[in-house]
């Protein structure tokens, strides 16, 4: 019977061990993860004092996000609060940095899910909130609603007491340049090729790099929350609405399986239901998040798409895979160290 006891007693121990294992990623359970965007990003076209600027914005979201976890709050609120750091700089497009409409204009999309109960928010095609994602988090907080959109989008953010600006806030020099280069692609384009088939999108409609913000969260009661927010696509025409404002395509938490935001040529992600993909590979198919993400983006890359996604697993595992030159993109663990990685 000792005997017996003793071996009980090892098989308890040994599968406590493995069960601490698979909570960790590389030895470190992760609590957060962010990117500021996917494409062609090569550090031999970086000066070093941009990647220092980089560098130092993601740093500066993922601590903002981590502050809130270590202060006992929730998930939603470390994924608003990082990717407000990353709305607020010039460098992503998102907020601030948002790429310009064919008309000159800056449209934001944003949305925000909360992985314990499945609740989500979203605006899409606001000029004049601020921050974006806590326009979504109010939709998702405050309505029974999952979008709002444009001018009601507006008015309800405004009633809610967002701060509202001046679409003025939103120009920056080099997003005015990127539209005029683009314009000046589809100038040129329509005089060598004005009888072009159109059932194929341009590639001057492909941006050279996705520049949307997003970020994952796992709060210390378990709780998963997932944010995403973008100014679109350079040129874009017609009142488009990418991915990230759609829950399951750009945005998806589920407490069961994952936190995904994901970042890219958005009518891909549409188009597979990227971020659910993911959530339901593990899930159904019980495959492991490194898997089940890889797969999503490589169903993506086959349809011609391209773009990355960061997700954050009921466990404290991170995957980040992308099929570009490069994603900006960071984690911070549980004990609070930051990782930051741009270059493939």
């Amino acid at each position: 019977m000792k005997s017996i006891s003793l071996i009980l007693l090892i098989f308890t121990m040994m599968s406590s061990i493995n069960s601490s294992h698979a909570q960790t990623t590389n030895g470190s359970s992760y609590v957060l993860a962010i990117h500021g965007g996917a494409g062609t990003i090569l550090k031999k076209n970086m000066s070093e004092a941009m990647e220092k600027a980089y560098v130092e914005a993601l740093t500066e979201a993922l601590q903002k996000g981590y502050d809130q976890i270590k202060a006992g709050k929730t998930s939603l609120d470390a994924v608003v609060a990082a990717i407000e750091v990353m709305e607020n700089s010039p460098l992503f497009n998102a907020g601030k940095g948002a790429v310009f409409t064919n008309q000159g204009k800056n449209e934001l999309d944003a949305s925000i899910m909360d992985g314990k109960n499945r609740k989500a928010g979203a605006v899409a095609g606001v000029t004049n909130i601020k921050n974006p994602i806590k326009a979504a988090r109010a939709v998702m907080d405050k309505t029974e609603h999952v979008m709002l959109i444009s001018k009601g989008a507006e008015e309800f953010a405004q009633k809610q007491g967002l701060e509202i600006v001046n679409p003025k806030y939103f120009w920056t020099q080099s997003r005015w340049d990127g539209l005029q280069k683009a314009l000046e692609r589809d100038k040129e384009r329509m005089e060598l090729d004005h009888d072009a088939q159109q059932s194929q999108l341009p590639p001057a409609f492909k941006d050279e790099k996705f520049g949307t913000v997003g970020c994952v969260a796992l709060d210390k009661q378990g709780n998963l929350a997932a944010g995403t927010s973008t100014g679109g696509m350079t040129n874009k025409k017609f009142g488009r609405v990418g991915d990230s404002p759609i829950i399951g395509a750009g945005t998806y938490a589920d407490n069961e399986t994952v936190a995904i935001s994901c970042t890219g040529w958005g009518e891909y992600y549409i188009r597979t239901a990227a971020a659910f993909n993911v959530s339901a590979k593990m899930k159904y198919g019980k495959l492991p998040l490194k898997q089940a993400s890889q797969e999503a983006i490589d169903e993506i890359g086959k349809m011609g798409g391209d773009g990355g996604m960061i997700a954050l697993d009921k466990n404290g595992q991170v995957a980040m895979p992308f099929n570009t030159e490069g994603m900006y993109r960071g984690t911070v663990t549980a004990d609070g160290k930051i990782e930051v990685l741009i270059y493939k």
